[in-house]
């Protein structure tokens, strides 16, 4: 789960980094009281899960309510990305003197830490990747240890950082993996970390990702943290049921158990669409191993609620859950699912009793079903189903 930059700024504080205050807004006039608060220049924010803010007209500085008014006027309701602002953060100005850079992540590729650190921030990181890759550290920090004060200044050295700077920096790189740490992030980010005119070191502007996989027993609080207004409906109502779905914008709703065979049947489908008017896979669900009745009915349930969907391609290969049982459960879905159930259905059974499973859904005889032999044929006629 991504969090807001005000949803971030308030962990850290929580933490012990060092932020500037900030009030969260929803309208004009709340963005006035909180710049009257908090005094002086303020930076009005907008609140959204990506990046290109700034550019976008997305940030605004201004002197005094009145421009804080009319700032908040102008970002209020601004589409970034995709992105509709509803909320801003008021935040209290600060004198720059420099910008950095910092994050910890979760590198899945070496199964490890991994520390990003430069001492030129503020831009794009990927850009910074890109056209200085040398003004860029990156330092594995093993899970076991963490980022100590002792890592945090080889951090800092790597990213080279003035000798006077080494130990302010190196605090807040401490405190910054205590949030990594404690909260079972995947990302925690500062773009920029600043060094003011008065000499202090702050985290400006804050990225948190959170694993999800830690949040229902580890950290039930969480939950708060969700945005529940701005959530696609379908991705909650899978979530609800347990079910792990990513929706897509495409045509052909996929259905398959294990994720490796799910990512497969995406890409057959997304070549096979290129025959069928370009039809493309609408989400990713996996129902894992698990494919009984009521899992197969409420992944057809979230499916088949897509206005975009129209056509379902369930490709799954019998192991522990044998053909039979996920026929029993197609044809025990479409029962519960009734008139609710309108789109076809392709059904490509392999392995594991695929003979006993192929009879029962041949036997069972259902208007929206059609059997496919391989997973290409299935892939084709659902392309097919759905450009028709």
């Amino acid at each position: 789960m991504d969090l807001y930059e005000y949803q971030a700024r308030d962990l850290f504080e929580s933490y012990g980094v060092p932020v500037l205050a900030g009030i969260v807004a929803d309208t004009p006039e709340e963005v006035k009281a909180a710049a009257e608060k908090l005094g002086g220049v303020v930076v009005v924010k907008a609140q959204v899960k990506t990046g290109g803010r700034g550019k976008a007209g997305g940030v605004k500085v201004a002197k005094n309510p009145d421009e804080a008014y009319e700032a908040a006027k102008a970002i209020l309701g601004l589409d970034i990305k995709g992105h509709v602002v509803q909320r801003v953060m008021v935040a209290a100005g600060a004198r720059i003197a420099e910008e950095y850079y910092f994050s910890v992540l979760l590198d899945r590729a070496n199964r490890s830490y991994l520390s990003l650190c430069s001492v030129e921030g503020g831009m794009e990181i990927e850009q910074l990747a890109v056209e200085k890759p040398e003004a860029l550290a990156r330092v594995e920090v093993d899970p076991l240890r963490g980022i100590d004060k002792e890592k945090a200044l080889e951090i800092a050295r790597e990213a080279n950082f003035p000798e006077r700077l080494l130990e302010p920096v190196a605090d807040v790189f401490v405190k910054l993996y205590e949030v990594y740490k404690g909260e079972d992030a995947t990302l925690v980010e500062v773009n920029p970390l600043v060094l003011t005119e008065e000499g202090d070191v702050i985290a400006l502007d804050g990225k948190v990702t959170l694993d999800d996989n830690a949040s229902e027993i580890r950290h039930p609080d969480h939950e708060a943290l969700a945005d529940k207004a701005t959530e696609d409906p379908l991705e909650a109502k899978a979530k609800a049921a347990g079910l792990n779905y990513v929706k897509l914008d495409g045509q052909v709703g996929i259905i398959g158990n294990g994720a490796g065979l799910v990512m497969s049947t995406l890409d057959v489908v997304a070549y096979a669409g290129e025959s069928h008017g370009g039809v493309k896979p609408a989400n990713f669900l996996d129902i894992g191993g698990g494919a009984n009745a009521q899992v197969m009915a409420s992944g057809l349930d979230v499916i088949l609620g897509d206005e975009q969907v129209k056509s379902v391609f369930v490709n799954v290969f019998g192991g522990i859950t044998s053909c039979v049982a996920v026929a029993e459960g197609i044809v025990k879905a479409l029962e519960i699912l009734g008139d609710s159930a309108t789109k076809p259905l392709v059904v490509r059974l392999d392995g594991n009793q695929v003979d006993e499973g192929r009879a029962i859904l041949a036997e069972a005889n259902h208007p929206l079903v059609t059997l496919a032999a391989t997973m290409d044929e299935g892939a084709d006629k659902a392309a097919e189903l759905a450009n028709a």
